[in-house]
């Protein structure tokens, strides 16, 4: 049986968009159309970080309970305008992959239409692909860290990078953690990147072993603590982009927050991650664009330097 299709003009494009009252978050009652609603919506806030960045999906075809795949390769059947880079991957030194790019709100129209949830995107840009323009921690709590515990570990990571002259953002993961970015200018290369990146982490484990920790073993990690993960940094590596749906009940979305609501969940003592990031789930995400903006657009976005941190 063929899916039921609908023509959709979107920018300069007529799209073919299919199966639009698909369920594909069962407890919400979200349907494809949502999504690409919502896509459609806060695309001039997603597609500036999305733009010219390699982009790896992840598919949900039939709705978050059925399993997902990851399609870094352009998806079989992708219209021509779509635009794409083919780069050397990081698997293999002779193998290559065509990756897509979403540089704008028909591509972003697409991607959404064929359940592409979540968004990966590599931290450089193809101009530069081996210049990371993003550093990024991905601070991810325990089972069983507080919200406090977390919150004071983003802002103690913030202090740190103050020290040296570093400002950076955060946002929360759209799952239980949070996600500290510092924009960077060009000139660095990954290797550099990520040995700074691996050393802030190791001297705020070191400086406070009880709340925060670099241990990569699930089983040996305390679970009131919060693990700093700094491997994600590197050619190849991915970052789920800013204002990017996850899946999980609720359509939670990777937000950019201001640190003063970091500074509020610091002072919380009690409950899970979850139960304050679930928070900013897709109607709300889309509602605080309308009234505040993109807190990571104009001057928020510092590119800097870390010649003179390291």
């Amino acid at each position: 049986m063929s899916a039921e299709r609908t023509a959709v003009r979107v920018g300069r494009r007529t799209l073919a968009l299919s199966n639009l009252d698909k369920v594909l978050y069962p407890r919400d009652g979200y349907t494809k159309r949502d999504v690409i609603a919502y896509y459609r919506t806060v695309a001039p806030y997603i597609v500036p970080h999305l733009r010219q960045r390699p982009l790896t999906l992840q598919r949900y075809p039939d709705g978050i309970d059925a399993g997902s795949f990851f399609e870094k390769h352009v998806p079989k059947g992708a219209p021509e305008w779509i635009e794409r880079v083919t780069l050397a991957s990081p698997e293999g030194a002779h193998a290559r992959t065509t990756y897509l790019l979403c540089n704008d709100v028909a591509a972003l129209a697409y991607l959404a239409n064929l359940a592409a949830l979540v968004l990966h995107v590599w931290t450089s840009r193809i101009e530069r692909i081996d210049e990371p323009d993003v550093l990024f921690f991905d601070l991810d709590p325990g089972e069983r860290c507080t919200i406090g515990t977390l919150a004071r570990a983003a802002l103690a990571m913030r202090e740190v990078l103050a020290s040296i002259a570093l400002d950076a953002l955060v946002k929360t993961s759209g799952g239980t953690g949070l996600h500290v970015v510092v924009p960077l200018a060009p000139g660095h290369g990954y290797d550099r990147a990520k040995l700074f990146a691996e050393a802030v982490a190791k001297r705020l484990a070191a400086d406070d072993p009880k709340r925060m920790t670099i241990e990569r073993s699930l089983s040996k990690r305390d679970p009131h603590a919060v693990y700093l993960d700094y491997l994600q940094v590197g050619r190849g590596k991915t970052m789920v982009a800013p204002y990017s749906l996850r899946a999980r009940d609720g359509a939670p979305v990777s937000t950019p927050l201001d640190w003063s609501e970091v500074e509020a969940y610091a002072r919380k003592r009690a409950g899970l991650p979850a139960d304050v990031f679930a928070a900013h789930d897709l109607r709300r995400t889309t509602a605080r664009l309308e009234r505040d903006g993109d807190r990571w657009s104009g001057r928020a976005w510092k590119r800097q330097r870390l010649d003179h941190a390291i």
